[in-house]
């Protein structure tokens, strides 16, 4: 992609607009204001300790998504540290939550990106979403996380969101047992390399009393939807 065309199409957007929000609450003077980040401002980044399970204080490796040209995650990143940026400087309590893929039933009549991932999944397609998978979050679980980081004044900083912290591999995995009559294609290879499995949610948004929709659960929805929308047969 063209450099004017990343500028237009992806940070402008996301870092502009992010500060435009942020600025009108400021004047409004909005007590807090609920920062919905990503796990994209997280992952994803090589020089993360080896070993060591991705949290909160885990940022993307902005030189090797430039490298890489993944651009989207480069949008991310520089949106969020904008917003703490101005948080800084302005004063402005903002807290941020950090969803993983975000999936259940589609209020849109639009299917969304997410979800057309777990389209092609059950269609066999073996895109592995290296760089941009680390675990999944139920839409509900997300709007919950969201006022839950709103009401409580002690919550502070980020907030990763996903029911666990899991590669794609597992993921599709599941959704082949649950759904055997799709041709869901079976991962021999390491989805995620180098992401530790953390079979528990993460600890500051259950610390808040959020409790996770389970990965077997957030699959079904996802199934049940798409089959009331007539996506998948």
């Amino acid at each position: 992609m063209p450099p004017f065309k990343i500028l237009k199409q992806l940070l402008d957007p996301g870092i502009k607009g992010t500060l435009n929000v942020l600025e009108a609450a400021h004047k409004a003077k909005v007590r807090r204001v609920v920062l919905t980040s990503s796990i994209s401002a997280i992952i994803p980044n090589p020089k993360w300790p080896a070993g060591k399970p991705l949290d909160e204080n885990c940022w993307t490796d902005l030189d090797y998504c430039r490298e890489n040209g993944i651009w989207y995650t480069v949008a991310k990143t520089l949106a969020e540290k904008a917003a703490w940026d101005f948080s800084k400087e302005k004063g402005l309590d903002i807290v941020a939550i950090n969803p993983g893929t975000a999936l259940g039933p589609i209020l849109p009549p639009d299917m969304n990106a997410s979800m057309a991932m777990i389209v092609k999944l059950l269609q066999g397609n073996n895109e592995e979403y290296r760089n941009f998978f680390m675990g999944c979050a139920h839409v509900k679980d997300i709007a919950k996380g969201q006022i839950l980081l709103y009401e409580t004044p002690s919550a502070s900083g980020r907030h990763l969101c996903v029911e666990t912290i899991a590669h794609w591999s597992d993921f599709a995995a599941l959704t082949a047992k649950l759904y055997p009559e799709y041709n869901v294609h079976k991962f021999t290879s390491v989805t995620q390399p180098g992401l530790v499995r953390v079979g528990s949610p993460p600890k500051k948004l259950s610390a808040l009393g959020l409790q996770f929709t389970s990965m077997e659960e957030i699959i079904k929805d996802c199934v049940s939807t798409l089959r009331e929308k007539g996506l998948v047969s």
